[in-house]
């Protein structure tokens, strides 16, 4: 067996990808630079958005009365998201387009490539009549309870949770199951196999034997999900998963090593160079450190063998991903080590309810689901301080190279671990 070559074989070669990343993301730069003086160049701008989440807020006036109005998030055709607020609720739902008049002020442009807040007038509700929203309408159809059919819409559709959902699913720990991400791309990209295996390599060793089934099954596959991804908008961890997918495979073809930091470093600084604006967003880099905390095990533990491997890369995953999920979220009960199980069966469940929706079963697990949702979590904030996250970023970039910063770098997420078991004690 041939072995595989690394990405970068000599500095020319890390020089010439260098200088290509390097192209490409000045010339993404500068046409970020156009749209942002097109929005800033007047008092304001008119704008087609799709909103994105809404929800009340109170505020108290200096007068001493309290206030109570809509704040909305919108993602813009451009590409750049803001936030905005209304007095009244406007007559639309998360998914549908909008035409506003904003006043973006004197924004940076910083806060244009983060996501900024500026005054509008919603000048007009676009009838939602797309693809996705027929799809949201059709899962609506198959459930009963409101909740169930958030969580479909979720995993399906990638709509927004209500507020109250993901507090929930963040207590239990399964939040990364409903934001879909690398994860769910994985499991499709195996079904879709599957099911396009065998049938081609029937009509391959009749009529074209000298093709390779892996790569035309390799190339319907990536359109499939291509067409699927566009379909959800581009969602950032899915996007970095997509091109995950395609580089790897397009590495993996020509015989170089694909579970390699250098190849997880490139895709992470293509996409970066292409969309900028996924520099700030933390769906994005937590499903690069999922990634990356999976490629360091293979790396760190080859010699094991592949039934090890296989169950303790979950556990491996759960431990070194908790400081990033205290961090950001905060909560965490006593069922959260449970999302390891969660996790493994959801492999069954998410292929499971396609078929299950299809076929007119859709509300097979609506009893289960509400069973999870009605727990009681009693869920605990803990804090972690931005000091702490730093200092884990640092081990995990050390672990790369020197085994005693590995060492380190799972007693520090064991002690986060044991330290929020103590917490709910």
């Amino acid at each position: 067996m041939l072995a595989k070559v690394s990405l970068f074989q000599t500095k020319r070669d890390f020089a010439f990808a260098f200088f290509i990343l390097a192209f490409i993301s000045a010339y993404s730069f500068l046409i970020e630079c156009n749209e942002y003086k097109l929005l800033t160049r007047f008092d304001s701008y008119l704008v087609t958005a799709t909103l994105q989440k809404q929800y009340q807020k109170t505020k108290l006036s200096e007068s001493g009365k309290t206030r109570t109005y809509q704040i909305l998030k919108f993602k813009s055709d451009k590409g750049f998201a803001f936030y905005t607020s209304a007095r009244t609720p406007i007559d639309a739902n998360v998914g549908q387009k909008a035409k506003l008049e904003i006043f973006a002020g004197e924004i940076g442009f910083y806060e244009y490539l983060s996501g900024f807040y500026a005054s509008s007038k919603v000048l007009e509700i676009h009838k939602n009549d797309s693809l996705k929203e027929r799809l949201n309408l059709f899962i609506g159809t198959k459930h009963s309870s409101e909740d169930a059919i958030g969580v479909y819409q979720a995993l399906y559709t990638a709509k927004p949770l209500s507020s109250t959902l993901q507090e929930k699913f963040s207590a239990l720990g399964v939040s990364h199951l409903l934001a879909i991400s690398g994860f769910h791309l994985g499991v499709l990209s195996a079904l879709l196999f599957f099911l396009l295996k065998y049938p081609y390599k029937f009509f391959q060793n009749r009529y074209f034997p000298y093709r390779s089934y892996k790569v035309d099954t390799f190339v319907v596959i990536a359109l499939v999900l291509l067409a699927y991804l566009l379909f959800l908008d581009s969602p950032p961890s899915l996007l970095r998963s997509y091109a995950m997918l395609v580089v790897g495979f397009a590495l993996y073809d020509r015989g170089v090593e694909i579970v390699s930091m250098q190849t997880l470093a490139l895709t992470v600084l293509l996409l970066l160079a292409l969309f900028p604006r996924l520099f700030f967003g933390i769906g994005f880099w937590l499903s690069v450190g999922g990634v990356f905390y999976i490629f360091l095990f293979l790396i760190s533990f080859k010699d094991l063998s592949k039934t090890w491997q296989f169950f303790l890369l979950p556990f491996w995953v759960y431990l070194l991903m908790l400081p990033y999920s205290i961090a950001i979220f905060g909560n965490f009960s006593v069922y959260h080590p449970l999302s390891i199980l969660w996790t493994s069966l959801f492999t069954l469940f998410y292929p499971l309810g396609i078929f299950l929706h299809l076929f007119g079963f859709g509300d097979f697990f609506d009893g289960f689901l509400e069973w999870l949702i009605g727990l009681n979590t009693n869920a605990t904030k803990i804090l972690l301080g931005e000091q702490w996250l730093v200092a884990y970023v640092g081990l995990s970039l050390g672990a790369i190279y020197k085994k005693i910063f590995l060492y380190l770098l799972f007693v520090f997420a064991f002690c986060v671990f044991i330290y929020s078991v103590y917490q709910i004690a």
